[in-house]
């Protein structure tokens, strides 16, 4: 009779739950350690990172990672302006697989 009075006492301990709690915590807390250091833009991650966020909306941002250092650059909706000149073409070929010819070179003008 005596075991049985011991065993009641501790199933209603209420600081039994709080352990409990913490064990929940400490387990969560470990899953967003882990899930962090997976990020590719984690300190913990590699040298050199480049992220694209909305690739072809108007608000699309590219994010660069180089060491320590993080750029932002977003889109501004217009299109590419520069005096870029043609350097060669792409060909995709039947197996999927592109083959780039580059131009001769030409002086410019």
């Amino acid at each position: 009779m005596r075991g049985r009075l011991r065993d009641e006492a501790h199933d209603e301990d209420p600081i039994l739950s709080v352990v409990n709690l913490i064990d929940v915590f400490l387990v969560l807390i470990a899953a967003l350690l882990l899930a962090m250091a997976g990020s590719p833009l984690s300190p913990f991650g590699a040298d050199k990172v480049t992220l694209i966020r909305n690739p072809g909306a108007p608000d699309m941002e590219l994010v660069v990672k180089d060491g320590e250092h993080i750029e932002h650059y977003r889109a501004d909706g217009r299109g590419g302006i520069g005096a870029g000149v043609r350097a060669g073409i792409a060909y995709r070929m039947p197996d999927g697989t592109m083959v780039y010819v580059p131009e001769a070179a030409t002086p410019p003008r």
